[in-house]
């Protein structure tokens, strides 16, 4: 590692209103970065009720801002905290600014949102800017279809942040994978800052489980997972109905329900689970990497870093992707059913049970991902680490927070446009 990265810091926000894709990616980024530079530390701003059950590398730690969470008819109001959702805005924003100031990082990395939850980081964006910050905007392979992300952009004001603010633009997969900002009018200047990393790869843990395990894993299985679970209900009782009602099933099921699955519905589950010799279900594990890499197939409803575990475990997959209120795991499931790397079966509402246990016998006979020839398809870390590299050798001077307070802060000249 070169001489000039010692001391590097690196921020990521993630703004987690409910679920776990957003935390969890960041959190790989994270530990690779602290992976390959022994001299880095990451701090990882997120609004996760349950980042704290998450174990975290040295020289990675983690601010907690207040919670929010998304209704059922697309507005927020504060999770835990008995004031309105402007007043925890206002109160989000303030601890992000005022952690950038004081941790004063190299990099800045925003996941997803150009301007953050309700522009709660432009703030934080402009001062870091000044100072010469290089400001990222971490992408996933797909956003959603283009009739609904236009109007979304467009109403949060993000292009000309993707064209004042910042430095790079990451997209977390491959050209061939999905274009995210289809259909929207993006600037030259923009597309110039867009960078495919490829998707990144997870790694099972190496040392051997602390934690009790489910009874089933003793064998060969089938992990159903929903990722947070607040939205996998229907997922969940239609393999329940395969298993009810069909004996065939070549191996048991290990069903992980999600930690924000509603609790009614967690506790039908466990109950419907429980009369079945074949099923046992869970309701989180923090380490769900381990329960993957073991599994003979997974079933899952294809977020991005369910994907990103099953190409990297090389894993036979069933995706039954959501479609609300984001066709975003539609047109990654489809697009990777085309290429051969997982097989798709669509809710048509109807979801018969005999459709999903078919689906379920065939699961162990599909082609694994690597039977197909994808190039870069895992190296998003590698990338990204390569990527932050070139941005640390000259590391921002370092004040404390006492200088701060009496000096303005010393600024860099930025090559962003």
């Amino acid at each position: 590692m070169p001489d000039d990265l010692r001391g590097s810091r690196v921020l990521i926000y993630s703004h987690d209103t409910m679920g776990l894709g957003h935390l969890r990616r960041c959190r790989a980024i994270a530990h690779s970065l602290v992976r390959h530079y022994p001299d880095v530390s990451v701090l990882i701003l997120s609004g996760s009720p349950i980042i704290g059950s998450f174990d975290f590398r040295a020289r990675v730690d983690f601010v907690r801002i207040p919670g929010v969470i998304k209704l059922r008819n697309g507005e927020y109001t504060s999770l835990n905290l008995g004031i309105d959702f402007e007043q925890t805005i206002h109160m989000r924003a303030q601890i992000i600014q005022h952690t950038a100031d004081i941790f004063a990082p190299d990099v800045f990395i925003v996941d997803k949102e150009p301007l953050g939850l309700r522009g709660e980081v432009e703030d934080t964006l402009r001062m870091l800017k000044m100072r010469g910050t290089r400001l990222v905007l971490g992408l996933r392979d797909v956003m959603d279809e283009p009739r609904m992300l236009v109007p979304e952009w467009r109403r949060k004001n993000a292009m000309p942040a993707l064209r004042d603010l910042y430095d790079e633009i990451w997209v977390y997969g491959l050209p061939q994978i999905c274009d995210p900002l289809q259909g929207l009018q993006v600037p030259r200047q923009v597309r110039r800052k867009i960078v495919y990393t490829g998707y990144l790869p997870r790694n099972a843990p190496m040392e051997p489980p602390t934690r009790p395990l489910p009874e089933i894993v003793s064998e060969p299985y089938v992990l159903v997972t929903t990722g947070g679970g607040g939205d996998g209900e229907v997922l969940v009782d239609w393999v329940l109905r395969a298993y009810e009602s069909d004996d065939r099933m070549l191996y048991p099921a290990l069903v992980v329900l999600g930690p924000f699955m509603q609790p009614e519905a967690q506790a039908d589950f466990m109950a419907r689970a429980n009369r079945l010799d074949k099923v046992e279900a869970i309701t989180f594990d923090a380490k769900l990497e381990e329960l993957e890499d073991n599994a003979v197939g997974v079933v899952a409803m294809g977020g991005y870093n369910t994907f990103c575990e099953i190409l990297s475990f090389n894993k036979r997959a069933l995706i039954i992707p959501r479609t609300k209120p984001r066709m975003e795991q539609f047109i990654r499931a489809s697009k990777a059913q085309e290429l051969g790397l997982v097989r798709m079966l669509e809710d048509d509402g109807v979801r018969d049970a005999g459709a999903m246990a078919k689906a379920l016998r065939e699961l162990p006979y599909q082609n694994r991902p690597k039977d197909v020839i994808v190039p870069g398809l895992l190296e998003g870390l590698d990338n990204v680490n390569r990527a932050v590299e070139r941005w640390l050798t000259e590391p921002l001077p370092r004040e404390t927070a006492g200088e701060r307070a009496v000096k303005p802060a010393r600024a860099k000249a930025s090559s962003g446009t």
